[in-house]
């Protein structure tokens, strides 16, 4: 079918009808981008010829996306969340602000509610043998380089198999494994003792390892660790660093991997006076550097659907 239709009177007004578009009531910046966005499928469809089996098929896809529950980590796998970290850069640069760690994606696997400790959290709740013991830490400082007390940090990563404690489909673990909170004192220092990590992959049955293989992508991720850190006189961090010698570090599939989020691992003993699994154990050391408020707000602050649970 090669009629171009888009242009047409009949589809224009089709389109502001369908949006309610310049009509009363109605939520008018909703309004506005459904118009925008339903209006670069129309195009599309008109463009590139998309046939109405191709369009259903693409409807199909959304309603086994949905029933996967995979919304978010497509988000990610199809380089959406990082496209919104390159603009707030972006936005960042033009605003002069400079420094601070860097931000990088949240991915879909945070669960609020992990209980909160001082300077210190255990969060290796199950055993796992296959995991040896790691101990994450670091200061956290301002702009100007002075530690920031108060400062909450907040750590999640997967077990030996690559997967997230709530989100486990064996359900061995609980809840809040392998997460934690700790709150900075004066010195500004936290630290997590857990164990090592390692990358996981899209489910292979899931919608977004269903679209990637159409496309010849794999859906894996190098072994990491995410990180919030919030305090009332900063901007929030939203962030993760690479287990160093990951052979996906450069090649991740959520596009999360920037320079400054490698961290140098190295081996230690003296881990059983820790109450670590073994004597001998990796270190991490990441410091985080906030930035400051913007005329006294936090505009990094992502309003997003995130699971909640009770310690």
């Amino acid at each position: 079918m090669s009629a171009k239709v888009f242009d047409t009177k009949e589809v224009q007004d089709l389109l502001k009808a369908a949006t309610h578009l310049g009509g009363a009531n109605g939520n008018p910046r909703f309004k506005q981008i459904l118009h925008r966005l339903l209006g670069d499928l129309f195009k599309a469809i008109d463009d590139l010829d998309i046939t109405p089996d191709e369009v259903w098929v693409g409807i199909n896809y959304l309603n086994k996306l949905g029933k996967d529950g995979e919304a978010a980590l497509l988000a990610a796998g199809l380089g959406l969340e990082k496209y919104l970290d390159i603009r707030m850069d972006a936005a960042d640069k033009a605003a002069g602000i400079e420094g601070g760690t860097p931000r990088t994606i949240e991915g879909p696997l945070y669960v609020a509610g992990a209980p909160l400790r001082d300077g210190v959290s255990k969060i290796d709740i199950n055993p796992d043998a296959e995991a040896g013991p790691l101990i994450i830490h670091g200061t956290v400082t301002g702009p100007d380089g002075k530690p920031v007390a108060g400062a909450v940090v907040e750590c999640w990563h997967a077990n030996s198999k690559g997967f997230y404690s709530h989100f486990d489909p064996t359900g061995a673990q609980s809840d809040f494994n392998l997460r934690g909170a700790v709150k900075t004192g004066a010195d500004g220092k936290y630290e997590f003792r857990t164990l090592m990590p390692v990358g996981y992959g899209c489910p292979p049955q899931g919608a977004t390892q269903q679209l990637l293989d159409e496309i010849a992508r794999h859906g894996n991720r190098p072994a990491h660790v995410h990180f919030f850190v919030t305090s009332d006189s900063h901007r929030k961090l939203t962030t993760q660093f690479n287990i160093e010698g990951d052979p996906l570090i450069w090649d991740d599939f959520a596009y999360a991997t920037r320079e400054e989020l490698i961290p140098h691992v190295t081996e230690k003993n003296g881990g059983t006076a820790l109450s670590l699994k073994a004597d001998t154990y990796k270190d991490i050391e990441f410091n985080f550097s906030l930035t400051t408020l913007v005329q006294g707000k936090d505009n990094q602050i992502v309003n997003r659907p995130r699971v909640s649970a009770t310690a």
